[in-house]
């Protein structure tokens, strides 16, 4: 049996998330979860919530809440808005666990005995108006490298192109944009992100079926100007990881924290012991994944992210990795994705523009923004949500090919025989053909999923269903029924049989709707078609079902421009 290590970029915590941030991470983690678990495959799916760092102390207090609170009631959002898309996490962690206080200290103390840690006098920027240091992320002005002017001191979104604060040209709080700052002295940890340079470099140019963008990003930051630069690990903040040397105070350091990006990958590590830990089991069972002196040696490990977090999760997480000198499991494989735009523009929280994941929830089953998003997964170029074309493809792939087929193939059933699958004769040439353009198809489809080409997954998958349409309107039992009823019978039965194959090959897009096809077939339990001919022979003559109400409804011109015009950012008061 392969065991599959699966680990979608944890979301920070400071508010609900959009589809674009869905879209690059979470959904294609759990397409290819769902996938090889219905292989058989053995799966550890693992995602948390990030609540470390200055967003978060700035989102509590505009909530009034202190940080800890405001964290726990947030992750709770977002495990129940997570559930509702049918995310199928093995554990939903949280950064701020006990298990990862002592992941994160224990790699510190690590890297520091293999003196891969050192101490940095620095002046760091105080903003007067803000009464507070500011990490790097929450100053803001021009970029250097390409001018972007609302570069952040720790990266420029625009470039890419790694930052401190200093390089920044007309720095200002993204506080409150005060432009009062001044330098203080102060002292931080820095990991030597630098020594570990030529092993990094190696170790990415083995990657051969990296994407594109994932390498190109990588090799960018170690290569490009002076090359791949030490990083500060450590904030001078309230709440967070306290800096500590394994188990033993770090002088010096004393009410400091670790940098969120530090501690942040070590959730996924941290979140496995979790999951061991709320299920009664030891420690063996979650270093079995992680530890290749444990067991892990063969498990393979894919990462999802957007473009964004690439940086953190080919350098610095590895470096982390690499430089404890211990047998920790490196991902083997790093799919990463472009940016989803929203109707010619981006997603903006604070103009209200787009869609957010509790608000679409609201809208639509989530089985229709799984399938819209997968089908237009920002795989080579960033894309656009539109609701015209959400609309489109709703209705014509869902509502007109996947939805019309189990309804026809059901109620034609129901009205010419009965609900019961009925008999007829043996399968003629018609199914033979179209059994050999499906096995052909799956094989493909499989083949897209297992390389996590999610576009061409959904539109093989789509090709599979059409098939579907094709054979009842070239074989028409409704005509052929008057003229011999046991063959109309056995054509009836080859398209119920359909039915459960497309319930079947859909559940790793569409759990629901996949789950109500096979609820109304009454199959109790999805087994993979690995033997085509004989799943299509698995609902036998006098297998019961029922059909199943209304799959997918249209989405009306009339819905389609309210939904417009309610989410453009127009806000009323």
């Amino acid at each position: 049996m392969a065991r599959h290590l699966i680990t979608s970029a944890i979301p920070y915590i400071n508010g609900i998330k959009h589809l674009g941030n869905l879209v690059g991470s979470q959904l294609p983690a759990d397409l290819f979860a769902r996938y090889q678990r219905a292989r058989g495959s053995e799966v550890l799916f693992l995602c948390a919530t990030d609540e470390h760092g200055t967003p978060a102390e700035l989102a509590a207090a505009k909530a009034g809440k202190p940080v800890a609170e405001y964290c726990a009631e947030m992750h709770a959002v977002q495990a129940k808005i997570a559930k509702g898309f049918g995310l199928s996490f093995d554990h939903f962690g949280r950064s701020s666990s006990p298990q990862n206080h002592r992941l994160t200290q224990h790699f510190a103390g690590r890297l520091a005995d293999a003196g891969l840690i050192y101490e940095v006098p620095e002046k760091q920027v105080y903003s007067n108006a803000d009464g507070r240091f500011l990490p790097d992320r929450y100053i803001e002005g021009t970029c250097p490298n390409c001018g972007y002017d609302k570069a952040r001191g720790d990266q420029c979104e625009n470039c890419t192109k790694q930052l401190e604060p200093t390089d920044l040209v007309d720095p200002r709080s993204a506080i409150s944009g005060s432009t009062d700052l001044e330098v203080r002295d102060t002292k931080h940890l820095y990991l030597k992100q630098s020594a570990l340079k030529d092993d990094l470099d190696s170790w990415i140019s083995s990657k051969t079926d990296w994407p594109i963008l994932t390498t190109s990003i990588a090799k960018k930051w170690l290569h490009d100007g002076d090359g791949l630069r030490d990083r500060g690990i450590t904030r001078d903040l309230d709440w967070g990881i306290p800096v500590r040397q394994g188990d033993q105070e770090w002088p010096g350091m004393e009410g400091k924290v670790f940098y969120v990006w530090f501690d942040a990958p070590i959730e996924y590590i941290a979140c496995a012991s979790e999951w061991a830990e709320d299920r009664g089991f030891d420690d063996a069972a979650w270093q079995r994944w992680w530890r290749t002196d444990m067991g892990a040696d063969d498990v393979r490990y894919t990462q999802f992210m957007g473009k964004d977090n690439v940086p953190f999760h080919t350098l610095s997480f590895p470096a982390t990795l690499l430089g404890s000198g211990e047998p920790w499991k490196m991902v083997d494989h790093l799919k990463s994705f472009n940016y989803l735009n929203y109707d010619g523009g981006q997603f903006s929280t604070s103009q209200g523009r787009g869609v957010f994941m509790d608000q679409a929830l609201e809208i639509l089953p989530a089985d229709y923004w799984r399938w819209w998003l997968l089908s237009h997964a920002p795989e080579s170029s960033d894309s656009e949500f539109t609701w015209e074309n959400f609309q489109v493809s709703a209705n014509k792939d869902l509502a007109d090919v996947l939805g019309n087929f189990v309804s026809r193939i059901t109620k034609f059933c129901r009205s010419k025989f009965s609900e019961a699958v009925p008999g007829g004769g043996d399968y003629g040439q018609i199914e033979t053909d179209t059994i050999d353009e499906l096995k052909t198809r799956i094989a493909r489809y499989e083949t897209y999923m297992e390389t996590m080409e999610v576009r061409k997954s959904a539109q093989e998958l789509r090709a599979i269903w059409a098939c579907g349409n094709e054979y009842l309107q070239s074989v028409a039992p409704w005509t052929a029924i008057k003229q011999d009823p046991d063959l109309a019978a056995m054509q009836t039965r080859f398209g119920l049989n359909l039915a459960h194959l497309f319930a079947v090959l859909s559940s790793p897009f569409m759990p629901e709707s996949s789950a109500r096809i096979l609820s109304s077939l009454r199959v109790e339990k999805a087994v993979w078609p690995d033997d085509l001919p004989d799943f299509l022979n698995k609902l036998a003559p006098e297998h019961g079902f029922d059909v199943p109400e209304v799959l997918f409804a249209k989405i009306t011109d009339e819905t389609c421009a309210e939904l417009q015009l309610r989410f453009s950012g127009i806000r009323s008061d």
